[in-house]
């Protein structure tokens, strides 16, 4: 295949808009807005987090069963997906591309497969300040509530991290921050590590790359023309109720100081940063509703999602952290 892929991993909220348009703003350089092309096939040879018509745990049984019939058994079962893979994305991409870019954040619960099926691919790891993911979350499609995109935060980010840690060495991890305040030298290193020579002027031009398609970011792909450091301090408003502090200290206090370093982030730091931050009462009452109608709720949704999923309880978790 002469098409290279390449996978910029985050949670949702985490700036990988703004990172593939500029990414996509270098010669040869081709994507798509959010393709989730890979999500049934990582899941294949995976039990748990499938709800079907059909039962997925057997499904899973069958596949295995039958890669036992192949002279390389699961090897070649995923070789076979890795090159179907390949030729989409070729076909995608258009004869003057080189390198693919596919960046679609439910990635984030599968990513450990999606590196074991492409060796050859190149993998960004992306990290966002946990309190602006979540802040942006809130601002972007819901209010606060406990259970808060339980997906992205209580299963997806400790599975991206797990996933970077395993896979480090042919890897680059990257924090947004960085990224979005126009670091050069930062800018530098991740094109390199993707075998791109770097176009200082795509930080300027990257406005000008359009992706299609009903998957993405919408909002940031409107707002932001320009690189800044401002969405680095976007979450201390929304997030200064007494309620949202006490949440995000608990949920800082689950992904813990081992995981947030493997991020680039201090617990310790980012913990003061929350405290010194303005009480406000906005929202209190509605979240206060919310808090109730979701900690008498939750006992039931987890039933029913660990029949089929084996999600966690996101309130217990919370209150053990």
């Amino acid at each position: 295949m002469g098409i290279q892929p390449i996978f910029l991993f985050s949670v949702s909220r985490s700036g990988s808009t703004l990172v593939q348009r500029i990414i996509a703003a270098h010669e040869g350089v081709a994507t798509a807005s959010e393709p989730w092309l890979l999500l049934p096939y990582a899941y294949t040879l995976r039990v748990k987090g499938v709800d079907a018509e059909y039962v997925h745990p057997l499904m899973v049984d069958a596949i295995a069963d039958f890669c036992q019939q192949l002279p390389q058994g699961r090897e070649d079962y995923r070789g076979e997906l890795r090159d179907c893979m390949l030729r989409l994305y070729e076909k995608a991409a258009g004869s003057q591309a080189r390198h693919f870019l596919d960046k679609s954040p439910p990635y984030c619960l599968v990513a450990a497969e999606i590196m074991h099926l492409f060796p050859e691919g190149k993998f960004v790891f992306l990290w966002r300040n946990p309190l602006s993911i979540v802040a942006s979350m809130i601002q972007t499609w819901e209010p606060w509530c406990p259970t808060l995109f339980r997906g992205d935060l209580f299963v997806g980010l400790p599975r991206l991290v797990a996933a970077y840690r395993d896979g480090a060495a042919r890897a680059h991890a990257v924090r947004f921050e960085d990224l979005a305040a126009g670091d050069e030298r930062r800018w530098r290193a991740l094109m390199r590590y993707l075998g791109i020579d770097f176009e200082p002027d795509a930080l300027q031009r990257f406005s000008e790359v359009e992706l299609s398609g009903r998957m993405g970011d919408p909002t940031g792909v409107k707002r932001y023309a320009q690189l800044s450091a401002e969405p680095a301090e976007k979450w201390k408003r929304t997030l200064a109720n007494p309620l949202r502090r006490a949440w995000c200290r608990r949920y800082l206090s689950y992904l813990g100081r081992e995981r947030l370093a493997v991020m680039g982030y201090d617990y310790a730091q980012l913990v003061r940063e929350l405290d010194a931050q303005p009480v406000r009462m906005d929202s209190l009452l509605p979240d206060l509703g919310r808090l109730m109608k979701d900690v008498a709720k939750e006992p039931v949704r987890v039933w029913t999602r660990n029949r089929k999923l084996g999600s966690p309880n996101v309130i217990r978790a919370l209150l053990g952290a």
